[in-house]
């Protein structure tokens, strides 16, 4: 049976089952024809609202945003990045992690899930570990930011960044520069006493290769050469 004779079934199959048309008048659809035209439209738009703007992109779709006639004023922020100043001139709806990836291009920093979940955008403000991806770039006005292009000194790597090299601390390598940010932290904390503590307080972070054992090795090592600055 090709689609043609199941088209044409169609109205002879729903007389069956609704001999006097009341399914009609309740879904206030019509024919067939025109229920089958009506759910192609909402299929399309529910297509449409869901991958729109992930297809779009974050520069096009405030090229769309423009052309639909809304109007964002850009403003000017200022950060201390890595040790430099970057004075920039941004939406003011962009994220700490937008501004690092798309105008600043320290890619280091990656962007995950986007939710806060994943950990893999990472970085450190004012010494303090938080997910980029929530927070907004204009609230960190005049903050000092590093990313993990910042932790090296020169050629000489952090000694959380040796330590993860030397216990094969990642895998894939994609969440590590944040794994590393969040350790670096996590040390400094006082939190890198005991596997317990290091699991507990490295636990949003996200692995999805598993190498979880080597983190913590690697958590452990690094912190006997870089002592906790609030123990």
């Amino acid at each position: 049976m090709n689609d043609d004779d199941s088209e044409s079934m169609y109205p002879a199959e729903l007389a069956a089952i609704d001999p006097t048309g009341g399914l009609d008048d309740l879904l206030i659809f019509g024919s067939p024809e025109t229920r089958r035209c009506f759910l192609k439209q909402v299929g399309g738009t529910g297509a449409a609202i869901t991958l729109g703007p992930s297809l779009m992109g974050f520069r096009s779709l405030e090229a769309a945003e423009s052309a639909a006639g809304t109007v964002i004023t850009p403003v000017k922020v200022t950060f201390k990045i890595n040790g430099r100043e970057h004075a920039l001139e941004i939406d003011p709806r962009t994220t700490l992690l937008d501004a690092l990836r798309e105008y600043l291009e320290l890619t280091g920093s990656k962007k995950g899930c986007d939710h806060g979940q994943c950990g893999a955008c990472t970085v450190l403000v004012n010494g303090r570990r938080i997910n980029s991806c929530l927070s907004l770039a204009i609230v960190h006005e005049g903050d000092e930011i590093t990313t993990i292009e910042g932790l090296a000194n020169g050629d000489q790597l952090h000694p959380v960044q040796d330590a993860f090299l030397e216990h094969d601390g990642f895998q894939c390598g994609y969440c590590t520069p944040g794994q590393i940010c969040s350790a670096v932290a996590c040390i400094n904390e006082g939190h890198a006493k005991s596997d317990t503590d290091i699991r507990e307080w490295m636990s949003g972070n996200l692995c999805r290769c598993g190498a979880y054992p080597n983190i913590v090795a690697a958590v452990k090592e690094a912190q006997g050469k870089m002592p906790a600055k609030n123990a």
